[in-house]
């Protein structure tokens, strides 16, 4: 239902402004094109006099082409940034009346060793019905014959106010999968599967607020995640790991504690003791005298007991993020170490809530390739089972 955002240009005065054609009468709109396939970038022309919207141009796979700017008043040719899976981004101008493409810039591909690296978006359903979706990669020449990989999931929940919008499709299967320090599937060149950014939608309709059954939908969202990548029969149930950084930590942390899905997990500059944030966290708007209950039963540290599977714990020694202070990584690890958990505390000196330095990213990446293999990829596999 999103039409696009108005082209933007700077008039006289400095200020930036819709761009208009047709001596005012239009102007062009570019959006993100969701669809229940993924992302499709479009441009259109907008008629400010009918208040028709006329198409002129849609992305198509295996690409994903967004436009950027028209060039021209009459909207036939266009800057673009096409991209695929393993086609470096680069910049285009498109003659829409033709079709023709014009190369503007030729940057190559950074890491062409990693070439042939499988990407899907997998498009699947909560048990309560509402719509889930995440990237699955897998490694290059890689088939499901081969067995089932050890697997790392890197989530971060969402709260919505419905289950349709919880439900949209995001990302698109043909961007460029770039590997970078932040890159989850940094780790299919170490013969993982990579479920990224699977759907963990949090919904609270009508008067009910989102975190009155956080964690029976996140366990929920969870555990169809598992069983769709599971069925595909490209990831061994009995080694899965489940990862993310800030609120995904906080997420890591609660279904280790409220679940049996994962074999670890690796949780990076999070909060745990939600009584630590009482006037609110992420979409809460409660303070914690107004519902006290709520932050008692989503804090991972009231609930330390119930972790029995390996975690790993990174934070930024200087982490000013209001809700992520280091003490709540110091606290929540007392807690693990006191009662007997398997817990690996790691501090990055001088970092904040997100790490910057060569040396703090490479050492972060040694953590998680070290905890993933002694405790996920090495662990025994699923025994298949008979009837």
């Amino acid at each position: 239902a999103a039409p696009g955002n108005p082209i933007r240009e700077p008039n006289e005065c400095g200020r930036y402004i819709s761009r208009t054609v047709d001596d005012g009468s239009s102007t062009f709109l570019i959006g993100s094109g969701a669809s229940p396939e993924g992302e499709r970038p479009f441009i259109a022309r907008f008629d400010f006099d009918t208040g028709e919207t006329t198409r002129l141009f849609r992305s198509e796979a295996p690409f994903y082409e967004r436009p950027l700017d028209v060039l021209d008043e009459e909207g036939r040719y266009v800057l673009t940034r096409r991209e695929a899976v393993d086609v470096q981004p680069n910049y285009y101008v498109r003659d829409l009346e033709s079709g023709d493409l014009t190369q503007v810039t030729a940057f190559p591909h950074p890491t062409p060793q990693l070439i042939g690296i499988q990407k899907e978006l997998l498009v699947y359903e909560r048990e309560d019905g509402v719509g889930l979706s995440g990237t699955l990669y897998l490694p290059p020449g890689y088939v499901p014959d081969q067995g089932p990989l050890p697997t790392l999931m890197w989530a971060y929940p969402t709260e919505y106010k419905s289950a349709d919008a919880a439900g949209q499709v995001s990302d698109s299967p043909y961007r460029f999968a770039r590997v970078g320090a932040w890159s989850p599937y940094l780790w299919v060149t170490l013969g993982y599967a990579v479920f990224d950014d699977p759907s963990l939608p949090i919904v609270g309709e009508g008067e009910v607020e989102p975190n009155d059954t956080y964690v029976e939908q996140l366990v929920a969202g969870a555990t169809a995640a598992v069983d769709v990548v599971a069925e595909k029969g490209v990831t061994d149930r009995n080694r899965v790991a489940i990862g993310g950084h800030s609120y995904g930590a906080f997420m890591t942390a609660n279904l280790l504690a409220h679940s049996d899905l994962f074999a670890a997990g690796i949780a990076r500059s999070g909060a745990y003791n939600r009584t630590l944030t009482p006037f609110g966290f992420q979409a809460e708007e409660r303070t914690y005298w107004e519902a006290p209950e709520i932050y008692y039963a989503r804090s991972p540290f009231m609930h330390a007991d119930k972790v029995d599977e390996p975690i790993l714990l990174i934070h930024g020694e200087m982490d000013n993020n209001s809700g992520t202070f280091p003490l709540q990584s110091q606290r929540y690890y007392g807690a693990l170490q006191g009662l007997g958990a398997t817990v690996r505390y790691v501090v990055l000196p001088y970092e904040s809530h997100g790490y910057r330095s060569r040396e703090s990213l490479l050492h972060m990446l040694w953590e998680m390739q070290e905890w993933m293999d002694r405790y996920v990829k090495n662990r025994p596999a699923q025994t298949p089972t008979t009837d």
